[in-house]
């Protein structure tokens, strides 16, 4: 049985797409996958993005399809990524989750799988806040809510500054929109990949990009391996 998953973006400099890329590639790994990726509607004029010298940096994603709120529930797992703005997800992403309201009414999402992941442009730019604050959206659809388990070792590593934290992937930046000032190390490459299946029945393990073990309840509630 296939299992449809939505990546679903914000970018505004090319960082959080090239993270959606990475998340699109590793779900694409599971053998039945159905993978979409798609970005939210931007809501800046042109010559604001102008301004901030994003126009060239986003024609780079600019065929990647525009997501529609509406169809979100035509999948079993979504994934949802955007930079942080203040702490909090951008203005373009929050938009996108507002117009869900229809699903939230009649419970679409109901029993989803829901991941969040994000880039900042400093160290302690807000990343984990705007996790957290991105997985309420989440819990009020009711979904299950997956993060990175502790047993991606590297997020205990110290060696050197990267992302990564156990609410969602992340990576970091530099403040001018540029570059990545820290290259985006394979953290975000193993966000966890559908653990269950919404319909429960066919609910068992999957693996990340580098092999480890995901843990699902199956539908009798013991732990498939």
């Amino acid at each position: 049985m296939s299992v449809k998953v939505k990546v679903i973006f914000y970018s505004l400099y090319g960082h959080t797409f090239r993270m959606a890329e990475a998340v699109a590639a590793s779900a694409r790994e599971v053998p039945g996958a159905e993978v979409e990726l798609s970005q939210v509607a931007e809501t800046l004029p042109n010559e604001v993005l102008a301004k901030m010298g994003a126009v060239d940096a986003k024609k780079a994603f600019a065929h990647v399809p525009v997501a529609d709120p509406r169809k979100v529930a035509d999948a079993d797992v979504i994934i949802l990524g955007t930079g942080t703005r203040f702490g909090s997800a951008t203005a373009q992403m929050q938009a996108f989750l507002d117009a869900t309201g229809p699903l939230w009414s009649s419970g679409a999402l109901v029993g989803k799988v829901g991941g969040v992941f994000t880039s900042s442009a400093s160290q302690h730019g807000g990343q984990e806040t705007t996790l957290v604050s991105m997985m309420t959206f989440l819990f009020h659809q009711g979904m299950v809510v997956v993060g990175v388990p502790y047993a991606e070792q590297r997020l205990l590593h110290m060696g050197e500054i990267t992302g990564g934290t156990p609410y969602g992937a992340s990576t970091i930046t530099d403040a001018r929109g540029g570059a990545p000032a820290f290259r985006q190390r394979a953290r975000h490459r193993n966000f966890p990949r559908p653990p269950c299946h919404s319909d429960r029945r066919e609910a068992g393990s999957t693996l990340n990009r580098h092999g480890q073990h995901l843990l699902c309840p199956d539908a009798r509630g013991t732990i498939s391996k």
